[in-house]
Parts: C-alpha cells; structure tokens; sequence
C-alpha cells in the first residue's frame, strides 16, 4: 500500500498533472486522466515511467 504522505507528492512523470490511485482486477494503479495513461504498482511500489505506463480503458476514466 503506498502511504497518503506519497500519494500528495506524487505527480504524472509526463505532463506533471494529478494522479489517482485506484484498484482493478486485483492490481493498483496510478491513473492520470488528462494524459489518458495508468502506472504499475509491483510490490508497492510506484513504476512512474512513460515508456511502462499504459492506456486507459474507457471504464477507468471514470473513476
């Protein structure tokens, strides 16, 4: 679980916008919604690189 303290300086790697931790199929991700990309999570830890970020799904994008 990343720590609340994290999650506030955390920001997108690549338009440097807000970022949101939400749950999917068992996995957590980091989601930007104005960049459209979501970001791993492994072992709690936040993988904040473009080029392992992926799309969003159209469902995501609401949460």
């Amino acid at each position: 679980m990343i720590s609340p303290q994290l999650l506030k300086i955390l920001v997108c790697p690549k338009c440097k916008g807000e970022i949101k931790l939400i749950s999917n199929e068992g996995k957590e991700w980091l989601i930007c919604k104005a960049c459209k990309l979501r970001y791993p999570i492994i072992d709690d830890i936040p993988v904040m690189r473009v080029d392992k970020a992926e799309r969003l799904e159209e469902d995501e994008k609401q949460g």
